[in-house]
């Protein structure tokens, strides 16, 4: 599948953040409800003066009520549009764009470059207190309160047991067409200064409901109600489990987005779009 700009139009990348709770993701939706795609395409028809929309490419869709520190998106603009206003283009965002999203940096992207496809890792936080007094009024928005003591030390080695490619089916929504082999290539939790836990959940690419439900299964583990083996069976079974809970949205930030050195994008971009499979004789480990 080819990814080339269309002649006439210079691709763009966008590095952003916003606060996601009064969005309803990313995506763009029928009905009028205020998504961050929506929003970021309307300023740049604004501030560009331009009649028609011109459509962003995300490295990560996030869904309503997740926030994000380090997304990356793409757009690709006129020659004309982006010569008038590329030097302009980030305060006139500023000044058009709500305070709960931000573009930091636009720059014209190096060639081979894709949001999405180009990327090779995505990495996450999910943070969540044991705090028996609940979650500090200042950080409510960002952080879950799980009203059991967390036991990192189960919660770490349970992850362990995820880590690789594998078929993510059992912690993923299914979607028609679409695969749910990823490579999981970090997952960690930490206590951090003033007692909120922090996962750090890093991999290729994620499918949907993927950390929330890692996240669940992991308190599971972390609070004694499942053992630390858990996490792991569920995942070589291979189908959703009703005991394994979609944590809540507002405890989850994606971080960054990682991409390889500029003459490898075009590479990527194409290996990133082939349909994957794993090895015939399993679904790549378990416990």
């Amino acid at each position: 599948m080819s990814d080339e700009v269309e002649p006439g139009f210079v691709r763009v990348r966008l590095d952003l953040s916003y606060d996601g709770k009064d969005f309803h993701g990313w995506a763009k939706q029928p009905g009028g409800r205020r998504t961050v795609q929506g929003e970021i395409e309307d300023a740049l028809r604004t501030v560009t003066r331009s009649t028609r929309t011109y459509e962003l490419t995300v490295a990560g869709r996030t869904d309503a009520g997740v926030h994000a520190r380090g997304q990356v998106a793409h757009v690709d603009l006129p020659e004309d549009v982006w010569a008038e206003h590329r030097d302009k283009l980030l305060r006139r965002l500023a000044g058009r764009l709500a305070h709960d999203v931000r573009v930091w940096r636009v720059e014209e992207a190096p060639p081979g470059f894709n949001a999405r496809f180009s990327a090779i890792w995505r990495r996450y936080a999910y943070r969540v207190t044991d705090n028996p007094g609940g979650v500090d009024p200042l950080l409510r928005g960002h952080v879950l309160w799980h009203d059991w003591p967390l036991d990192v030390d189960a919660m770490n080695a349970a992850a362990e047991r995820l880590l690789g490619e594998h078929d993510f089916a059992a912690y993923c929504k299914k979607r028609d067409g679409a695969t749910t082999i990823r490579t999981l290539q970090e997952l960690r939790w930490e206590r951090l200064p003033g007692g909120v836990l922090e996962a750090t959940v890093r991999a290729d690419a994620f499918c949907h409901n993927m950390v929330r439900s890692l996240v669940g299964a992991m308190l599971f583990v972390g609070d004694g109600h499942r053992p630390v083996d858990w996490p792991g069976k569920v995942l070589a079974a291979g189908v959703r489990d009703s005991a394994v809970h979609v944590v809540r949205p507002h405890g989850l930030t994606l971080e960054e987005v990682g991409y390889p050195a500029d003459e490898l994008l075009a590479a990527r971009n194409r290996e990133a779009r082939n349909k994957r499979s794993l090895p015939v004789g399993g679904r790549g480990g378990c416990c």
